[in-house]
Order: structure tokens, then C-alpha cells, then sequence
């Protein structure tokens, strides 16, 4: 009974779970309808909080047929709605309506790391004074290893994925979108400082260095490997972010 009511809850066309009953002797046909509908009108509402970008990208009408078509696809796993959406990015770039439209599936994705982003595990940054020390030690600095915020993100993207997402949050939206190179692509730093969750663009260069850095290679070793990239700023940004948690001089961070 139970998984023939969860899969008949997501299918319009699926018809009343047999046996089902009300308490007031209503039609059980008619009260599951109005639940179905209420389910997921509220998974769709929940794809909108986590991917307003998309949304404003494809217009309402538009998103909710999509969002709809994920959510009768794809059931929550989880009661947290917060947590809804995993996979919607994949949906979207599957999804032949939005063929057109081939960044949209980066911008959803770019979106999903800003919500793990959130809610991602707490962590204090290394003071400025203590890395500012390490930074002067000239000898042991290819050999320093950094431990990095745990909500850092990391998306490479052959859209301007960066730019797309900011000219949503400008002041005039059509001059920021009209402004942006579609041919661009753009590398996106995500993490956590504090309550606010920054999207930062970085040289593809300097997302491969912050890779190799999550993988524990040292500062050296992280640079060396990585395409062309401004060091002395990317450090500086990632200082400025908060993303800069521990720092050791030699060995492998714990």
C-alpha cells in the first residue's frame, strides 16, 4: 500500500490507490488529487528556492513545467526539502526543451554547490597574522600545505557561469546579461564566509591549483602542475574569503 500511494502520488495519470479511505466519507479520489497536486507544487516551490537563477534564465511558466517533470522523476530521498534537487542540473541538461539554452545546465549545477555551499560544516579561517607568517618563510613556502574551508566548491564550466549568475543580482539584469560573452568560460570558487555564500570567477589555472590543494599536494607542487595563474592573488583571495583554515609547513594536514 504504501509504495503503490508514493508512486501513484507523483504520476498525474495514476489512479487512487485502492483501499484508500477519508475520515469524513469524502471521495478518496478527490482528496488524493488535491494531495498530489499539494506534494508537488511543493517540490517545485523547493527547486525554485535552490535554483532562482535558472528560473529567471527560462521565466516561471517554463521552470515549473520543468521542475515538475524532475520531481515526478525523481522523489525526494530525503524529508529535509532544503535537500531537494541533487541531479536537477543532470535532468536539465537531458531535458530536450531546454536544448537551446546549453549554459543551464552549469547554472543549475553552480547553484547546487551554492546550496552544499550553505550548508556545509563549519570552520574558523587561519588569521591573516599567523598565514601572513608562513607567506614570509620564503624556503619552507613550496613545501606549506593549506586545509581549506569544508563548503568550498569548486565548478569549471565552458559557459560564463560566474557572469550569469552576477548579472541576476545587478541592479539593471538586461545590460549586465547583455554585457556577457556566452562564449566565455568561466571557472567559479564557491564557499561559505560566515551567513554568506560568495561566488567568486577564478582563472581555470587557479581551480586547478585549489584542486590540487584538496587533493593534499603542497603549495609548490600545486602550483607547478596547474596552467598559468596570478598566485600572489589567488592566495589573496583566498585569504579574503575565509577559505585559508590551516596551515602547515611541512607533512600532510590531518
Amino acid at each position: 500500500m504504501s509504495a503503490a500511494f508514493a508512486r501513484a502520488l507523483l504520476q498525474p495519470d495514476a489512479p487512487c490507490p485502492a483501499g484508500l479511505k477519508t475520515w469524513n466519507g469524502s471521495d478518496p479520489a478527490k482528496r488524493f488529487a488535491v494531495y498530489r497536486n499539494n506534494v508537488v507544487v511543493s517540490l517545485v516551490d523547493a527547486l525554485a528556492d535552490s535554483f532562482p537563477v535558472v528560473q529567471a534564465l527560462v521565466g516561471e511558466e517554463f521552470f515549473r513545467a520543468l521542475a515538475a517533470e524532475f520531481a515526478r522523476a525523481n522523489p525526494p530521498r530525503s524529508p529535509v526539502l532544503a535537500w531537494y534537487g541533487d541531479g536537477f542540473a543532470d535532468f536539465v541538461e537531458n531535458f530536450p526543451p531546454a536544448a537551446g539554452l546549453p549554459y543551464l545546465a552549469d547554472v543549475a549545477r553552480l547553484e547546487w554547490l551554492r546550496v552544499e555551499a550553505w550548508h556545509a560544516a563549519d570552520a574558523k579561517p587561519l588569521p591573516l597574522a599567523e598565514m601572513a607568517a608562513r607567506l614570509a618563510d620564503e624556503a619552507a613556502l613550496p613545501a606549506l600545505r593549506l586545509a581549506l574551508h569544508p563548503s568550498l566548491r569548486l565548478l569549471r564550466s565552458a559557459h560564463p557561469v560566474v557572469s550569469l549568475w552576477a548579472a541576476h543580482k545587478a541592479e539593471d539584469v538586461s545590460a549586465a546579461l547583455g554585457a556577457t560573452d556566452f562564449a566565455d568560460a568561466e571557472a567559479a570558487l564557491v564557499v561559505r564566509d560566515g551567513l554568506d555564500v560568495a561566488i567568486l570567477r577564478i582563472e581555470p589555472g587557479a581551480a586547478e591549483f585549489v584542486e590540487s590543494l584538496l587533493r593534499g599536494a603542497a603549495l609548490g607542487e600545486a602550483a607547478q602542475t596547474a596552467a598559468p595563474f596570478d598566485l600572489p592573488a589567488t592566495l589573496g583571495l583566498l585569504l579574503r574569503s575565509g577559505t585559508i583554515i590551516e596551515a602547515t609547513p611541512s607533512g600532510r594536514i590531518s
